[in-house]
């Protein structure tokens, strides 16, 4: 299926996100492709699960909208760089749900969010963002991301056409 080659140069960091909190270190990628996914190992790549278990003082534990969600992502996704992009591939069994400056409408005043079914495919970033678009609510910056950055939530959308108008009120996320 994808053909690892070893010693390129980083092309991503992915960062994992439990609601608005950064969870773990950023995780740089210089092969080809990446494997993100809780704690089902799909070869190699990134598990969410190992990210976790540092992240919360002894008697504190996540909320359960977070522990719930943490379950859904399963065998998570592949990020894939390619000659006309970089593919994100879907292998949960459950939607997810993906914003990118590449594939947004400059015109527009709300970031576009997609929907990506189990079993499919985005083109998430074509390496032509439109411009350095900051996102703002009531004249304030909103959120910990980089708006240049392309933000994936697992089973969970975000944004005008969801109770949950911004990505850090998803329960598990990435950036990359």
């Amino acid at each position: 299926m994808f053909i690892e080659k070893q010693n390129e140069q980083e092309w991503c960091k992915v960062a994992y996100w439990e609601l608005s909190q950064r969870v773990g270190r950023l995780f740089p990628v210089e092969t080809k492709f990446v494997n993100v996914f809780w704690n089902v190992p799909l070869g190699t790549g990134l598990s969410l699960a190992a990210l976790t278990q540092h992240h919360f003082s002894p008697g504190q534990g996540p909320p359960e909208s977070v522990l719930r969600n943490r379950t859904k992502i399963g065998q998570g996704l592949a990020l894939s760089r390619e000659e006309d992009g970089v593919w994100a591939y879907n292998l949960s069994d459950w939607p997810m749900f993906v914003n990118s400056p590449t594939l947004d409408d400059p015109d527009s005043k709300s970031y576009l969010v997609f929907r990506v079914p189990s079993g499919h495919c985005l083109n998430i970033f074509t390496g032509n963002p439109h411009g350095d678009r900051i996102r703002y609510s009531n004249g304030v910056r909103v959120g910990p991301v980089d708006p240049n950055a392309v933000r994936i939530s697992f089973a969970k959308g975000w944004g005008p056409k969801y109770s949950r108008q911004e990505i850090t009120s998803c329960p598990t996320w990435i950036e990359v």
